[in-house]
């Protein structure tokens, strides 16, 4: 039996993993030594590695610095097998048309991402979040070698019941369990009172994400319309809750919802409330944009108008504070017990000292002087991004007027199409959502949702006026 010789194993190794992009272009190879070490081979071994992978045209070396990786010909023509098809079944259960687009997004290389709904990074406040999270290491350096409790850090849960006031919303801190973002919120609660094959009502459009959570757990979605103006329209959902079909549970998204923007009237959030109950079906009220509205006075929850506790409450500060830290949270009610030891089951605890500085931080007056200046900066930056679609955009499009947070809603003339638009766009290193990933239905293929957490700018501007050109070459 042939054998392939033990460097050439290696430097097939070192191969696949440039290949990969483990190992880059212009990064510093592993020395002859640290080889030796690493793999525990000789001398010769070690350095007829880097010959072989030399020859392969994939290693340059440098006097007096060393062994560097350079982009070779070789892996024009990879020896491993290519990687799945955009159309594997590798997605099933997890929604395969917004996987398709996720995938596609990964694959390509951007220079300007219109798909985000995150504010650009240097808006958050993060030396204010750095500077509590050293000095809790200092007091307690204990954090980092401990776990934390499943609930969550009981200083967080105590300041996001207080901020919760504001809103008249009463929430318990003991009621509270922190997650990982919106998204392990919205999966507790869901887990926690349905089954497979159970029913669950959105918005339509609704978040592409909620989409890829309601399949993956074996759910069915019925999509009821809603409106940028309103929000969700409330006599197709009395409609659909006095149909034949039981509808477990109902997800919305009250203030600035994603992708429309749209903010629910005080006496629709009540009757909608009411209608829930009525119906007994379970109303899950993501709430992560909240903050992010214009004005200094918060807008009412769904939970505020809650007298059956039957809304079951999910937030996040991704958006709004720091998306690296992945802080969400849930206050579930009297489904409290069972969404505990589901997170227990699903995740344990979140990082503690993450929750400490971001308690530190909200506890003062500088955490409202922020909001209030990056509410005043997203203003500025979605007129700025209107104002240029409705320049560089076939004429006839429209475009949503948000009263806060990052996200503008497009609607073009119905002859083109946004999925077209998002695979070029890519290819002009432009990322854009196509409207289609946001329902199940066909009826926004010609809409696109726009992120403007991001500064305008001539990179910005520059990347709009393509995207108008790339409709406009759909004609």
């Amino acid at each position: 039996m042939h054998t392939t010789p033990l460097y050439r194993q290696l430097a097939n190794h070192y191969l696949d993993a440039i290949r990969s992009g483990t190992l880059k272009t212009g990064e510093r190879f592993p020395s002859i030594r640290l080889m030796m070490e690493k793999h525990a081979v000789s001398l010769s071994t070690a350095v007829q590695v880097c010959r072989e992978l030399e020859d392969c045209g994939v290693l340059e070396a440098r006097p007096r610095s060393g062994n560097y990786i350079r982009q070779p010909d070789v892996l024009a023509t990879p020896r491993t097998a290519p990687p799945p098809p955009l159309d594997s079944d590798i997605y099933a259960g997890i929604h395969q048309q917004v996987s398709l687009v996720l995938k596609a997004s990964q694959r390509a290389t951007i220079e300007v991402n219109f798909a985000s709904a995150c504010c650009a990074p240097e808006l958050y406040p993060l030396k204010a979040l750095q500077d509590p999270m050293i000095k809790a290491l200092r007091r307690a350096p204990q954090l980092l070698g401990t776990t934390g409790t499943t609930a969550g850090h009981i200083a967080l849960r105590t300041v996001l019941a207080r901020r919760a006031l504001t809103a008249k919303t009463h929430l318990s801190a003991e009621q509270i369990v922190i997650t990982h973002g919106a998204t392990e919120a919205i999966n507790l609660a869901l887990r926690a009172v349905t089954r497979p094959g159970d029913t669950v009502a959105v918005e339509s459009p609704t978040s592409y994400g909620l989409l890829q959570i309601i399949e993956s757990l074996n759910l069915r979605v019925q999509e009821v319309p809603a409106s940028a103006h309103a929000g969700i329209n409330l006599f197709a959902l009395e409609q659909l809750l006095n149909g034949p079909g039981r509808i477990k549970a109902l997800i919305v998204m009250p203030n600035l919802q994603n992708p429309l923007g749209s903010i629910m009237p005080d006496a629709h959030k009540a009757r909608l409330v009411q209608l829930c109950a009525e119906h007994n079906t379970v109303l899950i009220e993501d709430d992560s944009y909240g903050e992010l509205v214009d004005n200094d006075q918060p807008l009412s929850t769904l939970k505020h108008w809650d007298r059956t506790d039957n809304v079951i409450y999910c937030a996040s500060l991704n958006k709004t504070l720091a998306p690296g830290l992945r802080l969400g949270w849930i206050s579930a009610g009297r489904w409290h017990a069972r969404v505990e030891m589901l997170k227990y089951t699903q995740s344990r605890g979140c990082d503690t000292l993450a929750q400490v500085a971001v308690s530190g931080f909200m506890r003062t007056p500088s955490y409202e002087r922020y909001l209030r200046r990056l509410r005043k900066i997203l203003t500025q930056q979605r007129q700025q991004m209107s104002a240029a679609i409705l320049k560089y955009f076939p004429g006839g499009t429209r475009v949503t007027r948000p009263r806060g947070g990052t996200l503008l809603w497009v609607e073009l003339p119905r002859e083109y199409s946004s999925m077209v638009l998002f695979h070029e766009g890519l290819k002009a290193g432009i990322q854009i959502s196509p409207g289609d990933i946001f329902s199940n239905d066909t009826r926004f293929n010609h809409f696109v949702r726009i992120g403007c957490g991001a500064p305008y700018s001539p990179q910005i501007d520059e990347a709009l006026a393509t995207l108008g050109q790339l409709l406009n070459n759909q004609r």
